[in-house]
């Protein structure tokens, strides 16, 4: 069996995980520490805060800039319910909105859908393809919607509009007009989880690239208390001579990213750009070669004159099916010895959120994309023989349901 994405794991990855394990520091620390400096270089951001998971890091965001019962939040249909959990867990109502053909969260939509009570847009990076940034900033800095923007707390004061809160757990290492995501925006969030490009087991990252007056130095020390249950020093600063004592400032949370998670990371980071990028982009032109001459292939997005993915998920959608016959092809590639996927099956159709009132014809396009998706397998080791072994296994496939 072909798998979907296993994660890479080679003898530099051990190395550096057991040289953590001697060194006898195994939570927040050293190499935690090292591991957002190097993410802050890379993404070109003011700064970067390491946290458990990328969920983790867009609630404590939201939870930062003050979000609560009776504001409201915008963000795609289309995507992993982890970018709509975390607004419900912080009592605040989801407004989804629907897709454009590329996936992405459309602009036209979200204008549409803020209201005075809006507080947040989440645009989300699905499969590494970075969402239109330039006019979704654009939008909130508009004298007409900054007119709504009613500020209820001091960092709502400062920022006096909607604040953009990137999901980019898809998308490091992807680019919109030569701009790294990381600082695309006010904030972007990534994820590190098992099957993520640049994986540390489960992990993300919060990237602040706020505006003046902002203090980024401060916004970090406050998101790490925030982070450490509201505590004023972690585990590193408490090992100075006599810095045993600290304080307790707000009933914080635990989100915080240990060595041998960040561990790594410093070694997939290191060779990011220069090898896993590569690789997966080989493969998605691999894919592409091959489909193109498929008529029924429709084939996604991912690099033109003005962005680049992270290739992270290869989206083909197969023309002209229904939901129905999608899940049969993906029976018959499954009975081939081939594992694939679906990104994602969106929100309202989830029982949670349909129980909630939203309803998937009020998102058409996020529909019709999800029922014609299949995500075909991309990681490190998948052999040019292997991404064969897939063409083939799709395309008879779709030949047997279809005829």
């Amino acid at each position: 069996m072909i798998p979907f994405s296993p994660p890479r794991m080679d003898q530099k990855i051990v190395d550096e995980v057991v040289d953590t394990l001697w060194s006898g520091w195994i939570t927040t620390g050293p190499k935690t520490k090292k591991f957002e400096k190097m993410l802050t270089a890379y993404g070109g951001h003011a700064a970067t805060l390491c946290v458990s998971s990328a969920s983790a890091g867009l609630e404590l965001m939201l939870r930062w800039f003050g979000v609560g019962p009776g504001d409201e939040v915008i963000l795609p249909a289309y995507t992993y319910a982890a970018t709509a959990n975390v607004v419900v867990h912080c009592g605040a109502r989801v407004v989804f909105v629907d897709s454009d053909t590329d996936f992405n969260i459309r602009p036209d939509a979200i204008r549409k859908a803020i209201t005075p009570r809006t507080k947040v847009i989440m645009p989300v990076d699905i499969a590494g393809w970075p969402c239109d940034y330039n006019a979704i900033n654009d939008l909130v800095k508009e004298p007409q919607i900054r007119s709504l923007f009613q500020p209820a707390n001091p960092e709502q004061e400062k920022l006096q509009r909607i604040l953009i809160l990137s999901d980019a757990a898809h998308s490091i290492g992807g680019e919109y007009h030569g701009i790294r995501t990381g600082r695309l925006t006010d904030i972007t969030v990534y994820s590190f989880h098992a099957v993520k490009n640049l994986t540390t087991a489960e992990g993300g990252a919060v990237c602040l690239n706020l505006p003046a007056p902002f203090d980024h130095d401060l916004l970090y020390r406050d998101l790490n208390a925030k982070s450490l249950h509201g505590q004023t020093k972690d585990a590193l600063a408490k090992t100075q001579l006599g810095g045993w004592r600290y304080d307790i400032i707000e009933p914080g949370y635990k989100y915080n990213m240990t060595d041998i998670q960040a561990s790594m990371g410093i070694i997939e980071l290191e060779r990011y750009n220069d090898d896993m990028l590569v690789r997966r982009k080989h493969i998605f032109d691999r894919y592409t070669a091959a489909f193109s001459s498929f008529p029924r292939a429709e084939l996604p997005l991912y690099e033109n004159d003005e962005r680049k993915s992270s290739y992270h998920v290869y989206l083909l959608r197969i023309r002209n099916i229904s939901e129905a016959q999608r899940d049969a092809i993906i029976r018959g590639i499954f009975s081939r010895n081939v594992a694939v996927n679906v990104h994602f099956i969106p929100l309202p159709l989830m029982t949670y959120y349909r129980n909630a009132g939203y309803r998937i014809e009020d998102y058409p396009v996020a529909y019709d994309n999800f029922s014609r998706e299949i995500s075909l397998p991309v990681f490190y080791d998948l052999t040019d023989p292997m991404t064969d072994t897939v063409i083939d296994a799709v395309v008879s496939a779709v030949g047997e349901v279809m005829g």
